[in-house]
């Protein structure tokens, strides 16, 4: 007797954090899926009838129950064959948790370690990798006169953007041009980076230093240590591989690595996940145990040093690029920089419960994609008072009607 061949994917298949995305294929819509981390190269179109199978791949269901939920509640006739074709197309592509993703996961985390560092990954994409065009590079993003600090002023924290260089130099420009002097003197920098595909409320830690065209950046492996006790290993490593790619800590990394003159501070990279999950649930994430304890280790175990905290965040991300249903015109933009200023108000007074207060009762309709990061920034940064600078709205598709707002912060001891 011939037995059906099994399956590829798992028996209860458990879909991975992705960002889908509706697209024209063919002439038809499709919800286009890939891994964020890039693991396979390939990608899977769901036919939109198919759609509502995303919600059903939470690891408790198999074939038989998933095709049963889809024909019996959503209402969708799909053959369980095709069905079961589009779940191994799935897990080729990586997108399954629970399935060839683990092997693949295993695999990189161990090509990830081997080097002494992490490689830049957007060296010659979003900035020159050779340091003398490097420099070149950002020196010709100057476009305006720096604004001085406060004489007495003791810069302990920065919010600088993560968007690339050709639509936010200018704001990167001002930002690290006017605290050059004041950092000088630091010997630790804390880099909290949105982490595009991180899990609920995650505080993601690597061992690996960091490297810029410039250099190597030591990571502080004691404050490592520390907060994976705090954390757990499992929680603090299970995502570690989204430093690989994560454009977040880098971009901002060689701006201040370019403005310290290429010395090599000691760093500890931290990427934090979404707060989508607080924000729909009306919570708080000062009350999470992970974030709180986090927060607390961090404070006592730099006391004493001097110490900056870089959170490296943009600001909303709206238009039918993002998924919004309509573009943005003159009165959109508007009224998006009124509500960004409310919230660039909140940071300059380093007003972490405000800041955050301001995306949780709009429903994070701007869809700060800081949100995690500058929050635990400005947590750290409790009683700093400062300054921002460089405000932009920068288009994000080619008609200009979805946009990316982004701005530059200086905080110093109150």
């Amino acid at each position: 007797m011939n037995l059906p061949e099994r399956p590829k994917y798992p028996d209860l298949p458990r879909l991975r954090i992705v960002d889908p995305q509706w697209v024209t294929f063919e002439g038809k819509q499709a919800l286009y899926l890939r891994d964020p981390l890039g693991l396979s190269g390939t990608a899977v179109l769901v036919p939109p009838e198919l759609s509502p199978i995303l919600s059903l791949l939470d690891g408790t269901r198999d074939l038989a129950a998933i095709h049963a939920e889809l024909t019996e509640q959503v209402g969708v006739e799909f053959p369980m064959d095709r069905l079961g074709m589009l779940l191994q197309g799935m897990d080729d592509s990586m997108l399954l948790e629970n399935g060839a993703y683990r092997a693949a996961k295993a695999r990189m985390v161990g090509e990830y370690r081997d080097p002494p560092f992490r490689r830049p990954s957007h060296a010659g994409l979003v900035y020159p990798a050779e340091p003398d065009l490097l420099g070149e590079d950002l020196v010709g993003y100057a476009n305006s006169e720096v604004l001085a600090l406060p004489s007495t002023a003791k810069v302990t924290g920065i919010v600088s953007p993560h968007i690339d260089y050709e639509r936010g130099g200018s704001t990167y420009s001002e930002l690290w041009r006017m605290c050059a002097d004041a950092v000088q003197d630091v010997d630790l920098v804390i880099v909290l980076g949105t982490d595009h595909s991180g899990g609920a409320g995650r505080l993601t830690l690597t061992r690996q230093n960091y490297a810029t065209p410039l250099g190597t950046l030591p990571t502080d492996l004691e404050l490592v240590d520390g907060l994976t006790e705090i954390l757990g290993a499992e929680n603090a490593f299970d995502e570690e591989l989204h430093h690989i790619n994560e454009h977040s800590i880098e971009l901002a990394l060689v701006w201040m690595h370019h403005y310290m003159g290429g010395r090599a501070v000691p760093v500890l990279p931290i990427l934090c996940g979404s707060f989508h999950e607080f924000v729909m649930a009306d919570g708080d994430p000062g009350a999470d145990d992970n974030i709180s304890a986090a927060i607390q280790y961090i404070r006592e175990a730099t006391a004493g040093r001097r110490t900056l905290v870089v959170a490296a965040g943009d600001l909303a991300h709206v238009g039918p690029a993002f998924g919004d249903a309509e573009p943005l015109g003159a009165e959109g933009r508007e009224l998006l920089m009124s509500r960004d200023e409310e919230t660039i108000a909140a940071i300059r007074d380093a007003d972490a419960a405000r800041f955050f207060a301001l995306s949780s009762t709009e429903d994070d309709i701007r869809k700060i994609c800081g949100l995690s990061c500058i929050y635990v920034a400005l947590r750290l940064l409790e009683g700093a008072k400062g300054e921002s600078i460089g405000y932009q709205q920068c288009a994000a598709d080619p008609e200009g009607g979805s946009l990316v707002s982004i701005v530059g912060a200086v905080l110093w001891e109150g």
